[in-house]
């Protein structure tokens, strides 16, 4: 069998982050004949890079005979948006029953990130041999899905002509929804609120997940209790009835479905005996609650744009004292912020072409300040490509302009909340902007900053603020609403929480994935916040 090591995750592991489970199928295709009197018996392995080690996490079976193998078995990864993870799929023929894989004739290998996986959905790829050549016609494929059942059920529910259970009133009647659990015993699912004195209730409309009511299955089981509420906690019995989701959604707005509320006791005891009143299904709907990872399955493509302050206060870039002087180690903040950030992102976008742009700078050849120029000097191209090509596009421009000011934000804000309003036209999740801030200091333009971070909240764009150097950044963390809303000068709020501000300064001791941790924490549920609000689904969902 396969050992399983599970890498330790660093930092901490809360609902913030994006953490499921994805399925990961493998497939190859051509792979190389090692048997001299038969075909290869190929498997795969796959291993996970931990602390710069390749560690194994898990092993297909063996296919024999077969150099174009399906793989039964599938490897499922828990996958972290935050994290750049690097997985390495190698394929070895099995020679002998050993464990040791220098047992087995090595096929071939593919290596890649689990984002450029999702990002994709299905890739094929060239499996290489050790030495980078590839190993004959041999490819691989890999095809990823999210594992959960993300669909939830909303049902509206009314009562009719209950059993009085008050001696002085009517009843105060409530419902309580059980499903089987594994002992054979009913488990309680879900609980409406109490409607008092009445033997005609209708309850508040409510959404469980479908796994939670029936375990996913529409066809399963369900009882549904129906009580007369007392303080006392000694809740009077009206009577029950079994059913299933499939055919509680045969409820229509304009055809509910009735249902006899039972009374066993009662039943045995009365020859005339009907029924305990009359339970409705007014409506029940089953609808896709969808996940960051189902936009992402479905196409959606992560828009990347970098601002960058090339404003007098960062210090003449010759001199290392500048937070933008490059030490010999090829690096400073700047550039830490943009590749911690960057590395990332650039798995989501296929093209990998991202605009660069600064700020606070005067430019050749008439020394006028800017605040939205393309740092590669092409107002009509500013696309740079990869990370690479954003630094390389950096580090090329710091001679060629100098220094100034002000700090102004909002004409970067509103380059970007251009492009995002551009989108709004999309009838599925197809884009969503990132525009990535570094910053030495404080907003010479807060007023104009704010209202037009209030006004791309109603976009599908995030901004997340990399602060570097020493300032006080107390503006910064008013322009994050974690703590209260953001309100423009007008007073108009900010529709939902886009800012992510982090201080560098933070970080510098710590490794380098943990500052994408902390900036990127927030994005998939932004992601998520914008797409829901819109009832926009992914480009390739399914009906519910």
């Amino acid at each position: 069998m396969a050992y399983t090591v599970t890498p330790t995750p660093v930092g901490p592991v809360g609902s913030q982050y994006c953490v499921c489970k994805v399925e990961l199928s493998i497939c190859g295709q051509n792979l190389l004949d090692r048997d001299v009197t038969s075909k290869s018996d190929p498997f795969c392995v796959l291993f996970m890079e931990v602390d710069g080690k390749w560690v194994e996490l898990d092993r297909t079976e063996t296919a024999v005979n077969n150099l174009n193998p399906a793989f039964a078995k599938k490897f499922i990864i828990d996958y972290h948006f935050e994290e750049v993870q690097k997985l390495k799929f190698a394929l070895f023929d099995q020679d002998k029953s050993s464990m040791q894989l220098y047992e087995h004739d090595f096929l071939g290998e593919f290596s890649c990130t689990l984002g450029m996986i999702v990002s994709s959905k299905k890739i094929t790829r060239t499996l290489l041999l050790g030495n980078g050549k590839p190993a004959g016609k041999g490819m691989i494929t890999i095809a990823a899905q999210e594992l959960s059942d993300n669909r939830v059920i909303t049902l509206s529910m009314a009562g009719r002509k209950l059993d009085k259970k008050d001696l002085f009133g009517k009843s105060d009647p409530f419902l309580e929804f059980y499903k089987p659990g594994d002992d054979g015993k009913w488990m309680l699912v879900h609980r409406t609120e109490v409607i008092k004195y009445t033997l005609d209730p209708v309850w508040k409309p409510f959404t469980v997940p479908l796994v939670s009511l029936c375990d996913g299955d529409v066809e399963k089981l369900i009882k549904v209790m129906c009580y007369d509420y007392d303080s006392d906690g000694g809740h009077d019995f009206i009577g029950e009835f079994q059913t299933s989701v499939s055919k509680m959604c045969e409820a229509q707005d304009a055809f509910p479905l009735e249902l006899e509320c039972i009374n066993p006791k009662k039943q045995k005891k009365k020859k005339n005996y009907k029924n305990s009143g009359i339970i409705i299904v007014k409506s029940c709907k089953i609808t896709r609650d969808f996940s960051f990872l189902d936009y992402i399955l479905g196409g959606c493509q992560l828009m990347f744009t970098v601002g960058i302050d090339f404003t007098a206060s960062n210090g003449n870039p010759r001199d290392p004292s500048s937070l933008h002087y490059i030490n010999p180690m090829g690096t400073n903040e700047y550039l830490s912020a943009i590749w911690a950030v960057g590395q990332i992102i650039q798995d989501y976008d296929s093209d990998k072409m991202f605009p660069a742009l600064g700020f606070g700078a005067q430019l050749p050849p008439d020394w006028k300040v800017s605040h939205e120029f393309a740092i590669n000097f092409n107002p009509t191209n500013p696309f740079c490509s990869g990370v690479e090509g954003i630094v390389q596009a950096y580090s090329a421009c710091l001679p060629h302009i100098r220094f100034y000011g002000p700090t102004n934000f909002s004409p970067i804000v509103n380059h970007v909340a251009r492009f995002a309003a551009q989108a709004t036209q999309q009838q599925a999740a197809s884009q969503y902007f990132i525009l990535l801030i570094i910053t030495d200091g404080v907003i010479s333009d807060m007023d104009e900053t704010r209202h037009a971070v209030v006004q791309a909240s109603k976009l599908p764009m995030s901004i997340i603020i990399v602060g570097v150097g020493n300032a006080d950044f107390a503006a910064m963390e008013f322009l994050d609403g974690d703590s209260r809303v953001l309100r423009s000068y007008t007073g108009e709020e900010a529709v939902r929480d886009i800012v992510q501000f982090v201080p560098f300064r933070d970080f510098r001791n710590a490794p380098k994935e943990t500052l994408a941790k902390a900036v990127l924490a927030e994005l998939p549920q932004q992601v998520v916040q914008y797409f829901k609000h819109q009832n926009l689904p992914p480009i390739n969902s399914e009906p519910a």
